[in-house]
C-alpha cells in the first residue's frame, strides 16, 4: 500500500479549512468543465462528470459554482476555456518517480511552472516514457471507515469488479480496473456506503521507502507542483511508514 495514498487522505481531511482551498476549488471546477465538454452536461449519462461533481460537493464547492462550470463546459453558457491535458514525467529527490498531470489553456506556462517547481525543489524532468512504465492506471475509491467493517465493504464491491481493499488507517482504499470504477462506486451507493472520492489514478508497481528527511523533500516538491493552477494531479511511488508520517505530522 502506498504511503502517498495515506498522505493524500490526510491532506483531504484538512483541505476544507486549508488556506489553499481556493486553488483546490479552481482545480475541481476545471475538472467539471472538461468532463462536461468531453461527455456532455448530463451527469446521469456522463459518469466522469458525475464523479467530478460529487468530488467537488464533498469538498464544499458551492452548487452555483458547480452549475456554472457544467454550463460553460457543455456550451450552454459562454466563457469556457479550451483546456489541454498534458502529462510530464520526472524524478523527486531519492529517485522517487513522478507523473504530473496538467489541464491548461497555455502549454508554455504549464511547462515553465512545472520545470521551475522541479528545479527549485531538487527534482529532475525526465523524457516521456522513462517514468510512466512504473505506473498502472487503476480506479481508486476512498471510503471513510466510521463503523464500517472491512468484510461488509468487501461484500459490497467484489462482484462489481474490485480487485483489492486496503486499510489506510481512518479509511479504506478500493482498487479496481478503470473500467470498473463506476460499477464499484454504484455498488457502494446501492449498499448505502458513503465514499470520499472515486477517481481513475496511477498506482505504482514498485515503491521507494523514505525516512523523515527524504519525505520532507519529496512532499515539499509535490506541494510546489500542486501550487500551480495548471497541475491537476501528481502521482508518485514513494512509500512512507505510519511511524514516519506520525513524526512529520508532529
Amino acid at each position: 500500500m502506498s504511503g502517498h495514498s495515506k498522505w493524500a487522505t490526510t491532506k483531504h481531511k484538512k483541505a476544507v479549512v486549508d488556506a489553499r482551498r481556493g486553488k483546490m476549488f479552481a482545480k475541481l471546477i476545471k475538472n467539471i468543465e472538461v468532463a462536461a465538454r468531453t461527455g456532455g452536461g448530463d451527469p446521469d449519462g456522463n459518469p466522469t462528470l458525475y464523479d467530478a461533481i460529487q468530488k467537488a460537493k464533498k469538498s464544499s464547492v458551492p452548487n452555483d459554482n458547480i452549475d456554472r462550470a457544467v454550463k460553460r463546459g457543455s456550451g450552454a453558457d459562454a466563457g469556457g476555456a479550451d483546456y489541454q491535458a498534458i502529462t510530464y514525467e520526472g524524478y523527486a529527490p531519492n529517485g522517487v518517480a513522478l507523473l504530473i498531470e496538467c489541464l491548461t489553456d497555455n502549454r508554455n506556462r504549464a511547462a515553465t511552472e512545472v520545470r521551475t517547481a522541479m528545479n527549485r525543489n531538487g527534482g529532475q524532468m525526465a523524457d516521456p516514457g522513462s517514468v510512466s512504465y512504473l505506473f498502472t492506471r487503476k480506479g481508486v475509491v476512498i471510503v471513510p471507515k466510521g463503523d464500517l467493517a472491512e468484510d461488509d465493504l468487501l461484500l459490497a464491491v467484489l462482484e462489481a469488479g474490485a480487485e483489492e481493499v486496503n486499510d489506510l488507517g481512518e479509511s479504506f482504499e478500493v482498487i479496481s480496473e478503470p473500467g470498473d470504477l463506476v460499477a464499484v462506486r454504484t455498488a457502494l451507493q446501492e449498499a448505502g456506503i458513503d465514499y470520499d472520492s472515486a477517481d481513475p489514478t496511477f498506482v505504482p508497481s514498485m515503491q521507494v521507502p523514505l525516512d523523515v528527511e527524504g519525505a520532507k523533500k519529496v512532499f515539499r516538491l509535490i506541494e510546489a507542483l500542486e501550487d500551480s493552477d495548471d497541475v491537476q494531479n501528481v502521482y508518485s511511488n514513494f512509500d512512507v511508514s505510519d511511524e514516519t508520517l506520525a513524526l512529520l505530522e508532529a
